[in-house]
């Protein structure tokens, strides 16, 4: 056995998540993608026998209330709540999480009384909206159309710049908690502090945080925030995504999407529209049950985990992954852009190489499963509920033997 083989085991006894790897379907890979689709929960195929036998097959439309499937999207919402700092009542689930973006930019910028028509007596237009620069490509064309419709101007900035860029100008501004291509972790707290200085909203992108790291919704005065729940909360392919309202925002938060079921009075069939209160507001149309209900078995895995000791753990994976690749990787052949220091980093590492479409390829085929972003990016995601210190050796090991 090797030296890193060796603490690999030593840390593996001493892992106190090592129990919820039981939890899960999983093979003999070693999967380090679940910052792209998390591994499936044992819970979740017998829960979704019952939805589609019993629940539609047998109650059919008795099931919207004696199954709670029209509660679903606030009773998982405040499922989530705990993972990502929020109080119950602020976190409603459904929709995609493109579609929840243009939710929150475009309430972002009424919140702040921007766009046009925004202007008051005496008082400067908050007429410019600021987005991550680095951002996943969605994020920048939702932002882009919301200045369209708000008729605000579309301002990218690097996430280090905005506290230079803010101005009385600026009605909204969209970020990535953690950087998708590089996994490094921005200063939540401290940037989310700058915007309200400067009279904007914030809205925070929690894909790639949530279920891995602590993030303190309202803790930090978090305005608006939106995330998927198929990476590490391990809702599966197409899960629903969420949307965050804090709760002094919900009463004057304005949905770019008012459905009927947002509406004060859904089964009214009204042909004006009256907004429900609180985060139910934040619902569109009828929530697709299939998917919901999947997601709330998956979620059951968290029950008494603390976000605190996920986070410990990943800190310790990625260091541990840096480690052996450092060991086991010959010299010079790939470059680590994630970052080293910890308050800085996510739960994933990037590592630049060349030829790195066919080095990912390579290590599938060896039974490594990570993922490739062009041009030159191996990336791997470490989802400490389920991912060993072996496997992190191992998979350090075989991305040695590509060179």
């Amino acid at each position: 056995m090797t030296d890193k083989a060796d603490k690999a085991a030593k840390l593996d006894a001493a892992d106190e998540l090592a129990d919820l790897r039981a939890q899960f379907v999983l093979d003999d890979t070693v999967y380090l993608d679940g910052n792209s689709l998390g591994a499936l929960p044992r819970s979740v195929p017998g829960r979704i026998e019952d939805v589609v036998r019993r629940q539609w097959g047998s109650l059919r439309i008795r099931s919207w209330d004696e199954s709670g499937w029209w509660t679903a999207p606030e009773r998982i919402g405040d499922r989530i709540a705990p993972l990502v700092g929020a109080a119950a009542g602020q976190i409603v689930v459904g929709d995609s999480t493109s579609v929840n973006i243009f939710k929150a930019v475009v309430g972002a910028v009424r919140l702040a009384g921007g766009g046009a028509g925004g202007r008051e007596e005496g008082v400067g237009v908050r007429d410019e909206i600021l987005v991550d620069a680095t951002t996943f490509p969605t994020d920048g064309y939702i932002a882009a159309s919301a200045a369209r419709l708000t008729g605000c101007t579309l301002r990218p900035v690097a996430p280090d710049e905005v506290p230079r860029a803010l101005g009385d100008r600026t009605a909204a501004v969209l970020l990535n908690h953690v950087d998708y291509r590089t996994g490094r972790l921005y200063d939540l707290p401290g940037l989310t502090a700058a915007v309200h200085a400067a009279g904007a909203v914030s809205v925070w992108d929690l894909c790639h945080s949530a279920g891995a790291l602590p993030v303190g919704l309202d803790e930090h005065g978090v305005d608006l925030a939106v995330g998927c729940t198929y990476k590490y909360l391990n809702g599966g392919p197409g899960a629903p995504a969420y949307l965050y309202v804090r709760r002094d925002h919900q009463p004057r938060f304005d949905s770019p999407l008012p459905g009927w079921n947002s509406h004060a009075d859904p089964f009214g069939m009204s042909t004006d529209y009256a907004p429900a209160p609180g985060a139910v507001r934040g619902r569109v149309g009828t929530p697709d049950i299939l998917s919901m209900l999947a997601l709330e078995a998956a979620l059951e895995v968290w029950d008494d985990v603390p976000i605190e000791a996920v986070r410990t753990k990943s800190l310790a994976l990625t260091d541990f992954f840096l480690e052996c690749v450092e060991a086991y990787v010959p010299t010079g052949a790939v470059e680590s852009v994630t970052p080293t220091a910890h308050a800085s980093r996510g739960s994933q590492v990037a590592l630049r190489c060349a030829e790195a479409g066919d080095v990912m390829r390579r290590l599938i085929a060896r039974g490594v499963i990570g993922d490739f972003r062009e041009p030159d990016i191996l990336r791997f995601g470490f989802t400490p509920l389920y991912v060993g210190f072996g496997e992190v050796e191992r998979a350090a090991r075989v991305l040695g033997e590509m060179f």
